[in-house]
């Protein structure tokens, strides 16, 4: 009698689920440096491949099948999604610890049940009695809202079955565990077992299955990249826990588009929708005070107006060395960028200085759209002049000293002069004003184009006689 084989250890890959006979301290698929953890492989199984019936049709011969939209109360949540989660489906979630998940959860929740549907929230990570806690805080107390505090994904799956509910909320995948497979709760197996049975779970009930997911240090999402090819539909939920903004971005979604971004603010009530991010960005702003300048950058399509901080502060004499740079919401390479443009091209070396330049409301600009900002904030902290109130303005920096035109201009300077601003600073466009008719911020806002750095800053009052023109 042939004895059944054995299982034998394999190291496979957080990173990407790469599987190796021994252990390295570097992945050989992805490159990662210990990210390879030790799991039994499965014995292999020689036994042929069943016969199994399956139907081959033409695309236009496929049934078409609208799953039902399940929409939560929360409106950027409803628009982010494209009207809300979609039946039959995954999301996975992911985001720093603190900055509020579960509690944007739980609120989705509550409203999906509040519309007459079945919920249920499974917590792997809290006691049903802290969830409760945390609902009644919340006002997310509802007759259809069911609570199972469980992480053995065999019982999850019975109990699923059992409620049948349009809505399942897992917090989180990554404490799930099936006995049956190898390795611990969080382990590449686990996870990848785990969202594969949810997954065929959501198909065949019908319901909406979010997951939530543990992140990295880096913020990345952890375990195996197969992770986010399984689900339809990936968001990040980021944030400073600190402040009260909080952006969710869609970075896969395959029932909508992926360009949309929904902004929130945390409050003691828990998860608001931010109807006027730049209102709130731009609360506590005080005008004409040098080192200040105001951006529009995009979050996705929509245009939010921010304000750009710098401040310049000479070293000592004789001091010596170069100054420091810091920056907080900013790319620190820009920033290189802009600095060294402004000395090689204005004569405004700031090497033996201390440069901060910040994003004030806790927001993160990527987009070279705020270099002229960052450019103007620098400049009038360095000349003490503060650039005028009313002016908004944008555009990115070339290495000769060029403005470059940004995306979008038209809706960019609709925001800011809906917000009160009356002069526009921007590059030479000929899409801002197009032909056949006046746009409709032109009423109220007076657009000023300018080719060069040294244009924009005489623009602002900023030029001086020690700053030469570019």
């Amino acid at each position: 009698m042939a004895s059944k084989p054995s299982s034998s250890p394999v190291f496979r890959c957080l990173a990407c689920g790469h599987e190796a006979h021994k252990w390295t301290g570097r992945c050989g698929g992805c490159g990662d440096w210990n990210s390879l953890t030790e799991e039994l492989s499965a014995p292999l199984d020689n036994h042929p491949i069943p016969h199994v019936p399956g139907t081959v049709r033409a695309i236009g011969d496929v049934p078409e099948v609208s799953d039902p939209q399940l929409t939560t109360g929360i409106g950027e949540l409803d628009r982010t999604l494209g009207g809300g989660f979609t039946g039959a489906s995954v999301s996975l979630i992911g985001g720093e610890p603190g900055v509020g998940k579960s509690t944007l959860l739980l609120q989705a929740a509550a409203g999906v049940a509040r519309s007459g549907r079945t919920v249920l929230y499974v917590t792997a990570e809290e006691s049903a009695n802290q969830l409760k806690r945390r609902a009644q805080r919340l006002d997310a107390i509802c007759d259809d809202l069911f609570v199972l505090a469980e992480t053995r994904l065999e019982v999850v799956l019975a109990r699923l079955a059992e409620t049948t509910p349009a809505l399942v909320v897992v917090d989180s995948v990554h404490t799930l565990f099936d006995d049956r497979v190898s390795g611990v709760p969080g382990s590449v197996t686990q996870v990848r077992e785990a969202t594969n049975a949810l997954v065929a779970a959501a198909r065949r009930s019908g319901a909406a299955v979010v997951l939530v997911g543990h992140v990295t240090k880096d913020g990345g999402l952890a375990g195996p990249r197969v992770l986010e090819h399984t689900v339809d539909t990936v968001m990040h939920f980021e944030g400073d826990r600190d402040g009260a903004l909080r952006l969710l971005r869609v970075i896969k979604h395959r029932f909508g588009a992926t360009d949309r971004v929904g902004m929130f603010r945390m409050t003691k009530r828990g998860i608001e929708s931010l109807d006027d991010p730049s209102g709130l960005l731009l609360a506590d702003r005080q005008a004409g005070v040098p080192g200040s300048a105001v951006v529009a950058v995009l979050e996705g399509h929509r245009p939010v107006l921010v304000e750009v901080q710098a401040l310049v502060s000479p070293r000592p004499a004789g001091s010596g060395g170069f100054g420091t740079r810091t920056v907080t919401g900013l790319v620190p390479r820009r920033i290189d960028l802009i600095l060294a443009v402004l000395a090689q091209r204005a004569q405004l070396d700031l090497s033996s200085a201390d440069v901060f330049v910040s994003v004030a409301g806790g927001l993160t600009v990527r987009e070279p759209a705020a270099d002229l900002a960052i450019a103007a904030a620098v400049v009038s902290s360095a000349t003490l002049r503060a650039v005028p109130g009313d002016v908004m303005m944008l555009g990115e920096v070339g290495l000769t000293g060029e403005l470059r035109s940004v995306p979008e201009p038209s809706r960019r300077i609709s925001e800011a002069a809906r917000l009160g601003f009356s002069r526009i600073v921007a590059p030479r466009d000929r899409s801002v004003r197009p032909a056949g008719g006046e746009v409709e911020w032109a009423r109220s806002a007076r657009l000023q184009q300018v080719a060069t750095l040294g244009e924009a800053m005489h623009a602002m009052s900023l030029q001086d006689a020690g700053l030469r023109a570019v």
